[in-house]
């Protein structure tokens, strides 16, 4: 492993974790910037799916450039990695669903639902369990305050309160990088050690002080 993760390797050896594929499903707030950490703690391969072009109002919270607006998210993005750190990313630039989600998914080391419409998630949870393949879903809710990482049989798409597909909220990068933070290290968590570890945050576990910290 290069000195690119000079940090990384001092903390851990990740060499077995570098080379397994992630696949991540959705490449907005969460995924984009779950993509570009990943690379840059070691991990080597991703495949990234969706089928979005960038946005202006995509700026504020995904790890884009004003050069970048009108061109393929995926795409985007595995150009971007490449240049970053070497990564070797597989850009998707399709629209995942029923028919075409084992393809997509197929060979995986783990599957990240990184989605905001409950249709794409509903597809990649049905799928991944059909394929036997480890699937991890993370999404932001509450009232713009709140998200969560929920693990294969924790999640259930579409009903309850562990849904989180909601996107009428005020998203903010803050909470998004909490999220993909605590999503990266459950990912390599678990490519390292095959524990699935669940996780919730929230903007209020950013403990702000006026006074010194205690």
């Amino acid at each position: 492993m290069t000195t690119f993760f000079l940090h990384e390797t001092i903390y851990r050896d990740l060499s077995r974790a570098a080379d397994q594929l992630v696949t991540i499903a959705g490449t907005g707030a969460l995924g984009a910037n779950l993509a570009e950490t990943l690379v840059r703690m070691g991990l080597r391969r991703l495949r990234l799916i969706d089928r979005d072009r960038i946005e202006a109002h995509n700026l504020s919270t995904q790890p884009w450039t004003q050069q970048d607006v009108g061109t393929p998210k995926a795409r985007t993005l595995a150009h971007m990695l490449y240049r970053a750190v070497g990564a070797r990313v597989e850009p998707q630039q399709v629209e995942l669903h029923s028919g075409n989600a084992a393809a997509l998914l197929r060979g995986s080391a783990v599957v990240v639902d990184a989605f905001d419409n409950r249709a794409a998630r509903q597809a990649v949870a049905t799928t991944s369990a059909e394929l036997a393949l480890p699937c991890l879903h993370i999404a932001l809710g509450g009232q713009g305050d709140y998200g969560c990482g929920l693990w294969d049989a924790a999640y259930t798409p579409g009903t309850g309160e562990t849904t989180f597909d909601g996107c009428d909220y005020p998203l903010t990068r803050p909470l998004a990088l909490l999220v993909v933070a605590a999503a990266a290290e459950v990912l390599v968590g678990y490519l390292l050690d095959g524990q699935r570890r669940g996780f919730e945050v929230t903007l209020r576990d950013l403990r702000l002080a006026t006074g010194p910290a205690t």
